[in-house]
């Protein structure tokens, strides 16, 4: 067998869809959010980014550098292990002792990122249950079907959102056998909301377990920032309510927030936690200072929700394919991988604005589209350059033949 032909035909058929993806070399300015440095091939530009995570800035923020600068001074740079084999700092206690309190829980536990928070929580949990059956959403993250396929249990998936579906599998299954549901509060793609009371009513119906990933919500809705359960007041009929660190904390890292019980059987029995190095107390102090200020200050969300508001009512005055989203997320039909990159290049190159084009799988073919996160750090002025760049491409391009198809 030629082996090499085989990755080399494989990468071929990715390039041939038009969905390849290419880094882009940039380099974060300090005091500078949502500017950027851009390594090109043409040499070092500006761009302005806009498609970050860091929601609301945080990785730039005064409070989150000088803690992190403490802590380097204070801890040096790494965490020296596992949790388990010297890898406990005190940063790592305080910040899960903050995150539960953030959620109105007993316990968390932190993971070194949002993605294995999930596959090894999801997956640790079902397998834990006797004969456990997992209810999830049809659009769940891939870390959450990871932590379905992991557990090795019996599944069914519910179509997005859908209530009647979720009982009708519900109602089809043994009462005798423990019950997991899994779901998202936002769902990053196409910015919709997750009928969370609706499904908590069923999990008690049905004696039924939920567990609730917050990712995209955590620091951006609540009057903490604890997420659209706290935002909704439905914290405490969740089981499990997950989290990260890397998106609107802007630093990196997950969670989970549960019971005592639940949270120290994971400890105690998740491999995705038990033999990974923990975070850095760096990071951790870091995100420990994020959390703190996001639980106290109301300013970043409520600007956020005001320019996320903005470029969507501009992008639809420029009759622009915003697609339907009440959330923070902001998407923009294409509907084709091939001109969805082609758009995305000619904004960096020409107008020094970074997009980066979502295709397949993160989203099913046909459904390819631009994914903007306007931060409280985005300007009118920036807002305007944007939405101008974007109607000239779309001209030129005729991207709105592929709106009509859709």
């Amino acid at each position: 067998m030629d082996y090499n032909r085989v990755f080399s035909d494989a990468l071929k058929a990715v390039k041939e869809e038009g969905r390849y993806r290419v880094f882009t070399d940039i380099v974060r300015q300090r005091g500078n959010f949502p500017k950027a440095v851009w390594h090109s091939p043409d040499g070092v530009k500006d761009i302005t980014v806009w498609c970050s995570n860091d929601y609301l800035g945080m990785g730039q923020h005064p409070k989150v550098i000088e803690a992190m600068e403490e802590s380097l001074k204070n801890s040096g740079a790494g965490a020296g292990g596992t949790r388990n084999i010297s890898g406990t700092n005190h940063m790592h206690v305080l910040l899960e002792q903050e995150l539960a309190d953030l959620h109105g829980k007993e316990s968390a536990l932190l993971f070194t990122s949002g993605y294995i928070s999930n596959d090894a929580s999801i997956s640790t949990i079902a397998k834990l249950l006797p004969g456990c059956v997992i209810f999830s959403d049809e659009l769940n993250h891939a870390s959450m079907i990871e932590g379905v396929r992991h557990s090795g249990c019996q599944k069914h998936i519910f179509r997005h959102n859908d209530v009647d579906h979720l009982e009708s599998l519900l109602q089809s299954t043994d009462p005798k056998l423990p019950k997991l549901i899994i779901f998202e509060s936002v769902y990053s793609m196409d910015g919709d909301f997750a009928p969370i009371k609706e499904f908590c009513d069923l999990a008690d119906k049905y004696n039924a377990l939920t567990y609730l990933d917050e990712v995209h919500a955590v620091g951006m809705y609540g009057a903490r920032g604890g997420g659209v359960a706290e935002r909704d007041g439905l914290m405490d009929r969740l089981t499990v309510i997950e989290g990260t660190l890397g998106k609107a904390y802007g630093l990196m890292g997950g969670y989970i927030t549960s019971t005592r019980d639940i949270v120290d059987a994971i400890r105690s029995f998740a491999s995705g936690f038990i033999f990974t190095t923990s975070l850095s107390p760096v990071i951790t102090a870091g995100a420990l200072a994020s959390v703190r200020h996001l639980k106290e200050s109301q300013s970043e969300r409520d600007s956020h929700q005001e320019r996320a508001q903005l470029l969507k009512d501009k992008m639809r005055a420029a009759d622009l394919p915003v697609m339907p989203s009440i959330s923070h997320i902001v998407p923009l039909f294409v509907g084709d991988a091939v001109t969805c990159k082609q758009i995305s290049d000619i904004l960096l190159n020409e107008f020094n604005v970074y997009v980066q084009p979502i295709n397949f799988p993160t989203v099913p073919r046909g459904l390819e589209r631009l994914r903007f996160t306007p931060s409280p750090l985005h300007t009118d002025e920036m807002i305007d350059h944007l939405v101008t760049a974007l109607a000239t491409v779309w001209a030129r391009l005729d991207v709105r033949k592929f709106t009509k198809a859709a």
